[in-house]
């Protein structure tokens, strides 16, 4: 039985191995466009960094005015 099962199973390989061909082309990815993502994500980080201590600033300086005079 298990001589049947191998034969089998040898003439199945050549189908899945197309297949596995087929499944791996569609999700590769190219590595450019996730360092271009990187990119992106630590200038949007590095912007709301930016803007939040612009703001911060402005209010501990507003109060600090306004508590002085």
């Amino acid at each position: 039985m298990n001589k049947n099962n191998q034969n089998t199973t040898l003439s199945d390989p050549n189908i899945s191995f197309n297949k596995d061909l087929e499944i791996n082309k569609t999700k590769t990815t190219n590595v450019n466009v996730l360092l271009n993502r990187v990119r992106l994500d630590q200038r949007k980080t590095l912007r709301k960094k930016i803007i939040f201590s612009i703001f911060l600033i402005f209010i501990v300086s507003s109060l600090a005015v306004y508590f002085i005079t």
